[in-house]
């Protein structure tokens, strides 16, 4: 499920940069790796645990963001008795951890990659994440094997994991794929992607599920100083990729309840409140949204290159609050077990580079196949696991949090008393008066400061800017 995407640009110590720093610091977030934890990485990086099965006669390739190193995927796709092969390949994170070690320790100390706008603050050492453990092209490196057979309407007909080498022939990012795909010039692995994925989308809005293509928020400094703010809609071939993940994801999750033992990533349905704050602010910023339209559909229809779209989309994320983690053993299932914005039992386990769990995940999957219990590394985290995630996943909502106000206030300041057209879309219970403001363009989300007559929420207001000060990293109105 999607996080807001930020990423900054312009000098390293620009104003906006000094500033991510100084954050970086309040909020306490690890720093660098203690030495016992880069000199095991760099041990396990000579020396990984290699699996017998070799796949690296499979022509693999990997999607990502241009500068992106830390691969965790790589896919091919070919068509087999009228549907399809996916063989899809995980790195294999725990070919390279020893349980118990100081990597292990520090992995869950940090449980998850932290995206700031300006860099990253990795799970694991970076000789692992971006280097032997990276499914890099033309490396050979350990993973975890998916082998997922599909029908001609893209359905699952039989799943399958196991470990084996791989090597990547080629890194492609989404611009690149998606012009090949679009000019017809990609080969059939690559081709694939566009009708695998559109299959897959179909059976997404068939069971219910939903997927948001929130867009990439850019934060540029002119030459004058001044920053200015900017959307980049999602390709559709991010979309198609993601599909992938999805597959995988939710084959996993079956592999783990037929089995008896997993570990699921779970959301409940949204409550009534929150749709209707939706429909509220779908109204003020002049989204249409029939009622007989569901929330689904409505998603589905919108164009993220629309600034009043892209500002309805950000408010859309708010739905995934309350997504956590599940584990289970005895067959004894978790209530929910299915992940609502999914509309299917689902698991994070293609991620294992920035994500603690997917290793977890990736090895009860293993046993299940191979119809033996888990490791006894594995079983036995089972019971911390989920509360470990849930305070990984709240620094890290944190970090988004935090960074966007940051990016906010850069990009308003120097506007103080400048008036905006606005949408309320959050009253205070206890005081009327204040709440939370919507501003269509730039799209921006702020506190408002009434002091007086109750805000009319879930309509258009004029505010006035009264603070925006990158060092509090926050921003203010009161209206106008």
């Amino acid at each position: 499920m999607p996080r807001r995407q930020m990423n900054a640009t312009g000098a390293a110590e620009a104003p906006l940069r000094a500033a991510l720093r100084e954050l970086r610091t309040t909020l306490d977030v690890p720093g660098d790796f203690p030495a016992a934890v880069l000199a095991e990485a760099e041990a396990a990086a000579k020396a990984p645990r290699l699996p017998e099965e070799d796949g690296t006669d499979i022509p693999f390739f990997t999607i990502d963001p241009p500068a992106s190193v830390d691969l965790d995927q790589a896919m091919h796709l070919a068509r087999r008795d009228g549907g399809f092969r996916v063989h899809y390949a995980i790195a294999d994170v725990a070919a390279f951890v020893t349980p118990g070690g100081a990597l292990d320790s520090e992995a869950h100390r940090r449980v998850q990659t932290l995206y700031f706008p300006d860099r990253k603050v990795p799970l694991h050492p970076p000789a692992l994440s971006e280097g032997a453990a990276s499914l890099l092209p033309g490396q050979s490196a350990p993973a975890l094997l998916w082998r997922i057979d599909l029908d001609g309407e893209g359905r699952t007909v039989t799943a399958d994991v196991r470990r084996a080498l791989v090597r990547s022939r080629a890194r492609l990012d989404y611009a690149g794929a998606q012009r090949q795909i679009d000019t017809g010039t990609a080969e059939e692995p690559l081709a694939l992607l566009r009708e695998i994925g559109k299959l897959r989308e179909t059976l997404e809005i068939e069971r219910g599920g939903i997927s948001l293509n929130v867009p990439e928020q850019e934060i540029a400094q002119r030459d004058d100083g001044t920053y200015v703010l900017a959307y980049r809609a999602p390709r559709p071939a991010e979309g198609w990729n993601a599909q992938i993940s999805l597959l995988t994801g939710m084959a996993a999750a079956r592999l783990m309840t037929a089995s008896g033992t997993g570990v699921l990533r779970t959301l409940p349905t949204a409550p009534d409140g929150a749709v209707a704050r939706l429909r509220r602010s779908a109204q003020a910023l002049h989204v249409e949204w029939p009622h007989h339209v569901s929330y689904a559909e409505l998603v589905r229809s919108l164009d993220p290159r629309e600034p009043r779209n892209a500002a309805f989309l950000e408010e859309c994320t708010t739905l995934l609050r309350g997504a956590g983690y599940s584990t289970f053993t005895g067959g004894v299932l978790p209530v929910p077990a299915v992940h609502a914005a999914v509309a299917a039992a689902y698991t994070h386990c293609t991620a294992p580079l920035r994500r603690l769990v997917d290793r977890y995940a990736g090895e009860l999957c293993l046993a299940a196949v191979a119809g033996r219990e888990p490791p006894e590394w594995a079983s036995a985290a089972l019971e911390e696991l989920p509360a470990e995630m849930a305070v990984g996943s709240r620094r890290g909502n944190t970090v988004e949090r935090e960074c966007l106000d940051l990016l906010e206030a850069v990009l308003l300041r120097g506007r103080i008393d400048e008036l905006f057209d606005a949408v309320v879309v959050d009253v205070e219970e206890n005081d009327p008066s204040a709440g939370t403001v919507q501003l269509e363009d730039p799209a921006v989300v702020a506190r408002v400061d009434g002091g007086g007559a109750p805000l009319p929420l879930g309509e258009r207001l004029r505010v006035r800017l009264t603070e925006a000060d990158p060092g509090r990293a926050k921003v203010r109105f009161t209206p106008a």
